[in-house]
């Protein structure tokens, strides 16, 4: 199991590597929305789950999100936003635009494996 990590900050890409690592799952980081964009176009086949964060800068999580979605290769990919965007207006947004999930900062290392084993369909593994 492989998950992208798309986080302008380094630390929080190391708090979620240290959760999904607890998981046993193996992570790739992107520092921001382009990257990621193009890490997917070249593995999208080995990423099981990307894990978003909205307020990156040069391409929103939001714009990748919807990318993403557009895209017939990545599209089938689950994203679940995790970002200390809380408004319910951006929550119902993302959900529309496909986000199989939603987590906003800041959360526990157990919020984020539920959140992250509900986007796999392994809800009851952990």
């Amino acid at each position: 199991m492989r998950l992208l990590v798309v986080d302008d900050s380094s630390v929080m890409r190391k708090i979620i590597k240290a959760t999904v690592d607890v998981l046993q799952m193996e992570t790739v980081e992107a520092q921001d929305g382009i990257e990621a964009l193009e890490m997917l176009s070249k593995m999208y086949e080995e990423i099981d789950l990307v894990l978003l964060d909205w307020n990156m800068p040069e391409k929103s999580g939001y714009d990748v999100l919807v990318e993403i979605k557009n895209n017939e290769q990545f599209k089938d990919i689950p994203v679940m936003m995790v970002t200390t965007e809380g408004q319910k207006s951006s929550i119902v947004a993302a959900v529309r635009a496909g986000a199989a999930n939603y987590l906003t900062k800041p959360f526990t290392g157990q919020e984020l494996e539920t959140k992250i084993l509900e986007c796999i369909g392994r809800e009851g593994d952990y």
